[in-house]
């Protein structure tokens, strides 16, 4: 009876040890089978949707967290090599976050929902809002004002979650930053188990609405969404939009 007690927890101690990384199919391919995407049959902490619900995008190519994830041990250099090639400025267990964009072609996933072993995240510029981020594709990226950065959680799950998809990171990941800090970069274990990629800690997402690159539809929705900014926070309100 001893003997069976050590075994269950030793491997209940092995799922605990490993984290989102030990949940998620580890895959060595950056362009993973793409998951489908699901219109949400309700949504809490969003906006209503059209009835018809927003098409996903038929043309696309495709903060770090604190112990519990992994503390990220920062290099010496955040500058690129000799050769031009970027540089890692840091680790975070399996995730490395380089200095800067990649010097090959990435293609990201077509659907926002499937993960990736290799993730862009780009500063980009918007006359309205100001400088926010998006991935390789030039999607946009939000946060959640009801979630925390210090110690970084996700609180968009279930029906939230389906509206507002995380941007996930798959095992063994690398993220490469274009105007954006790498040393603020890392991932952070969601309820369900995968990884989320963080900003400054902040849990960072895409909104279903959004169709095509530069859309910002989910800019202040109920006062607590908008499009991240580089350092992790919030940028500007567009006047008349999302009740602002």
């Amino acid at each position: 009876m001893r003997k069976r007690i050590f075994v269950a927890l030793a491997l209940a101690g092995v799922v605990s040890v490993a984290g989102c990384d030990f949940r998620l199919e580890k895959s060595s391919d950056n362009n993973p089978p793409e998951a489908a995407e699901e219109a949400p049959a309700a949504v809490s902490s969003a906006a209503p949707l059209s009835p018809d619900g927003p098409a996903e995008p038929g043309g696309l190519a495709g903060a770090a967290g604190g112990d519990e994830q992994g503390s990220p041990t920062p290099s010496a250099t955040n500058t690129e090599d000799k050769a031009g090639k970027p540089t890692v400025v840091k680790t975070q267990k399996w995730v490395k976050i380089f200095s800067g964009p990649s010097d090959q072609d990435i293609t990201p996933p077509k659907s926002r929902t499937s993960g990736s072993n290799t993730v862009e995240l780009n500063a980009t510029e918007n006359e309205q809002i100001g400088t926010y981020v998006t991935d390789g594709a030039g999607r946009t990226l939000y946060r959640f004002d009801k979630d925390t950065n210090k110690p970084p959680k996700s609180n968009c799950n279930g029906d939230c979650q389906k509206a507002w998809p995380p941007l996930l990171i798959k095992s063994p990941g690398k993220i490469f930053p274009k105007g954006v800090d790498p040393k603020i970069l890392g991932y952070v274990e969601r309820a369900d188990g995968h990884c989320q990629v963080t900003i400054n800690g902040w849990p960072v997402y895409y909104f279903i609405a959004d169709a095509k690159p530069g859309d910002l539809n989910g800019q202040g929705v109920n006062g607590t969404w908008f499009a991240v900014a580089p350092d992790g926070g919030k940028t500007k309100p567009i006047p008349g939009v999302g009740g602002n």
